[in-house]
């Protein structure tokens, strides 16, 4: 048998496995978008519940609401005094101790015024010194008065003696002031000679009576005549009361002042000899101010009385009337100075001695007796830098500063509750004093301090624990409304609306279920304080309003999903 090649069948047609690979994805895909869509309905639906819990529930209803204006503020005395001085010295005296009770005027401190009172008698010294300059200036000032008519006459130099020109002082050119010497004259063609007679001789001589005169040495006589008596008598040689007689003669040219000689008057002669004089030494004095314009005077000139040596330049009177003036006016001026310094120096005395202006109670002593005070040593190490303090405790204040739009509401009379920050748990009351209309601006704000007084005596207030300088939080009551509708403050969002559930925004409790169906309604708001505000229109009492919870955000919700 021969053999036959089997005959080979073609292989049968199969899917390719790709595709049913594309065909489980698919599926998968499917499943998996379910499976997302389920989980996203559920976060969604927690989401709103967790949304919701960001708000809370307030019912609008009938309440009493008080209007106030509030503000911080810090307890002060009554009245205080830090008692302080700018000299410096040993404190003498200090008659008080802490808690003790000083009344006004009451003497604290007393520091040595030594030095003060040195100075004093300085300031009274010049106060004379000025005064003597004030009275010299003004007889100045009168002298010139009385001769401005007389001015022709005193500038003319005439002689006022007759004589030999003994010494001349200046020259023509020459610039004198009143009063200046300008020559001395000496009168030799006369000669005087004075000598004693019993006064019992003498008492019946009389001036103008004639005498002779013997010179001594020469036994020359000379005649002449009585010029002058003494009024009184004198004891003489051997005890014998005696009276001076002067007797002049005419210079026959060989007597000086050096020549002696004795007297007779009738019968009686001089109990003793005297020394010649000349007749008469004068100095002849400027009456004039101003420039010396002639003199004719020389040493050794012979001139008569009244004989005209000289004339000043003219120049107007009114000229040194003026000068004389102003320094009348300087020397008054320095005589005010001289007196204000001197009252100055005598009123700082009182600084010496410190009072105090008010009535209280001495909190600080910080100096006492023997001590030094040095203000610039105090104030520069901000220790003890005031001898004492003094609080007047009859009652406390505090002052706040309130805003400028709600000053206008604060009236004095007012009443005020406050708590302080110490003091926990315990409320004060008191009442506004004084509306200040100073204000203070910064940045652009501007408040005013308002006076506030608390009620009770300040030393019982004081024992229960309110002290000077406490911190207090206080409500100026500035209206009381009475029974209105009323809700929270913070359930009044943007534009004065509240946020009311709508239909659905509620589940079966009434809880809010879904933030999503809240809605804005419009009210009408009135009067409020820090905590509630006044409903005139827009919601009804029992009206629930929804408040966002600022400790429940949004923000936190997505965190937990």
């Amino acid at each position: 048998m021969s053999e036959q090649n089997p005959v080979q069948e073609k292989p049968k047609f199969q899917a390719p496995k790709k595709k049913k690979k594309w065909l489980k994805r698919l599926i998968i895909l499917v499943v998996l978008v379910a499976l997302i869509a389920l989980v996203l309905v559920r976060c969604m639906s927690g989401g709103v519940q967790s949304v919701s819990g960001s708000y809370l529930p307030a019912t609008a209803g009938i309440q009493d609401l008080t209007v106030a204006v509030t503000g911080p503020g810090t307890i002060k005395p009554n009245d205080s005094y830090r008692a302080t001085t700018l000299i410096k010295g040993e404190i003498l005296s200090a008659p008080f101790e802490e808690g003790s009770t000083i009344h006004k005027d009451d003497v604290l401190f007393t520091i040595d015024a030594s030095d003060v009172e040195t100075a004093i008698k300085q300031a009274r010294t010049g106060v004379e010194q000025a005064q003597l300059s004030v009275k010299s200036a003004q007889l100045n000032y009168d002298s010139l008065l009385r001769t401005q008519n007389d001015n022709t006459k005193d500038r003319q130099v005439k002689a006022n003696a007759s004589g030999v020109v003994t010494k001349v002082y200046v020259d023509p050119g020459d610039t004198l002031a009143a009063g200046a010497p300008i020559a001395d004259i000496l009168d030799r063609d006369n000669m005087k000679l004075e000598v004693p007679f019993h006064s019992v001789n003498a008492a019946n001589f009389y001036v103008g009576q004639n005498a002779s005169v013997t010179v001594s040495g020469t036994a020359e006589i000379l005649y002449g005549a009585i010029s002058e008596i003494s009024a009184t008598d004198s004891v003489g040689p051997g005890g014998t009361l005696v009276r001076n007689v002067t007797i002049t003669v005419q210079n026959p040219g060989a007597l000086s002042d050096t020549s002696i000689g004795s007297a007779a008057v009738g019968e009686f002669t001089s109990s003793a000899s005297g020394a010649f004089q000349y007749g008469e030494r004068k100095q002849l004095i400027a009456k004039y101010s101003g420039e010396l314009e002639t003199l004719t005077l020389h040493e050794g000139d012979r001139v008569t009385k009244d004989q005209l040596v000289g004339e000043f330049k003219e120049t107007k009177m009114q000229d040194q009337i003026d000068a004389a003036a102003i320094q009348l006016d300087n020397a008054r001026l320095s005589l005010r100075n001289a007196q204000d310094s001197l009252e100055r120096t005598q009123d700082s005395l009182e600084d010496y001695t410190i009072t105090s202006p008010i009535t209280g109670t001495v909190i600080e002593k910080n100096y006492k007796e023997g001590d030094n005070y040095d203000p610039s040593t105090a104030s520069s190490t901000g220790s003890n830098a005031f001898l004492a303090v003094i609080y007047d405790m009859s009652r406390l204040t505090f002052d706040i500063n309130v805003a400028e739009m709600d000053v206008v509401r604060v009236q004095v009379g007012q009443r005020v509750t406050f708590t302080a920050d110490a003091l926990d748990g315990q409320e004060f009351t008191g009442v506004v004093e004084k509306v200040n209309i100073n204000g203070t601006t910064q940045n652009g704000n501007t408040s005013y301090p308002v006076t506030v007084a608390v009620d009770g005596v300040g030393d019982q207030l004081a024992a229960e624990g309110l002290l000077p300088g406490m911190s207090v939080s206080a409500n100026i009551i500035v209206e009381e409304v009475g029974s209105v509708l009323c809700v929270p403050v913070d359930a009044i969002q943007r534009g004065n609306t509240v946020l009311v559930a709508g239909p659905g925004a509620l589940d079966e409790n009434g809880s809010l279920a879904d933030f999503t169906k809240l809605e804005q309604r419009t009210v009408e708001l009135g009067r409020n304080n820090d905590e509630y505000i006044e409903i005139l229109d827009g919601l009804s009492e029992g009206d629930t309003v929804f408040i966002p919870n600022t400790a429940s955000s949004f923000m936190n919700t997505m965190m937990g999903m």
